[in-house]
């Protein structure tokens, strides 16, 4: 499954995200400070406060999505081990072989396995998320005060 590669690019995405957000933090804080005083500031870092909790939101948003995949296409999976084990027995007559046994081990097997990637992926999400929060958190901290 492709679901390695998704965490990777979420993660990836959480660290741009949290950069970007950084950096013009940073710009539009440099800018209110060159420019005389604290009075252009104040609007500065208001505007950064917003686009913090916009940034927040929208990881959240995409985490959970991103999750609902990770759900589905391991139940997806598990439907198809079902299916194939089913196909086994009905080729089989039901007899109770040396196949039909395995086919039905390899699909407990691979729902099991199906089930520990997709809670250690939803995991990864979340912990993605949790990290752009708390940059974001950190990031208004620092500029509030």
């Amino acid at each position: 499954m492709k679901l390695n590669s998704f965490t990777k690019r979420l993660s990836a995405m959480g660290r741009w995200v949290a950069m970007a957000l950084f950096c013009l933090s940073t710009i539009t804080s440099a800018g209110a400070f060159l420019s005389g005083g604290m009075a252009i500031a104040a609007p500065s870092l208001i505007a950064a406060s917003d686009l913090g909790d916009q940034v927040q939101d929208k990881a959240r948003q995409d985490a959970g999505r991103a999750k609902n995949f990770i759900r589905d296409t391991a139940d997806k999976v598990e439907q198809t081990a079902k299916k194939n084990a089913s196909r086994v027995e009905d080729a089989t007559d039901g007899d109770g072989s040396f196949v039909e046994r395995k086919a039905k081990r390899d699909a407990a097997r691979i729902e099991q396995r199906a089930e520990e990637d997709a809670a250690r992926t939803q995991k990864a999400v979340d912990n993605t998320k949790n990290a752009v929060e708390r940059t974001v958190d950190n990031i208004k901290d620092a500029f509030s005060n």
